[in-house]
């Protein structure tokens, strides 16, 4: 759990961290965030009306979306925004 963090950290601390990067592009980080109920609320009305969505999908697709869209230019982020818009279902 410590290196997941620390490797999170310092991706966060570095915008071109995927240059030289030791983890394979197809990994995930776990992540554990609070937000607001009314944002939950809406996320679970959402999987519950999707059932082809759940909730990895939704959070993986949001943040794309919002990194993309404030001008992040990694070409995995830009993949996952791309893949989001295209994907059916």
């Amino acid at each position: 759990m410590a290196t997941e963090r620390s490797h999170l950290q310092r991706c966060m601390e570095q915008p071109s961290c995927a240059d030289d990067c030791p983890v394979p592009e197809a990994s995930s980080v776990s992540l554990e965030a609070e937000v607001p109920e009314v944002l939950f609320d809406g996320m679970r009305e959402f999987l519950r009306s999707h059932p082809q969505w759940d909730q990895y999908r939704l959070i993986s697709s949001a943040l794309s979306s919002f990194l993309f869209q404030h001008g992040c230019a990694d070409q995995g982020v830009t993949q996952h925004y791309l893949d989001g818009l295209f994907r059916r279902g």
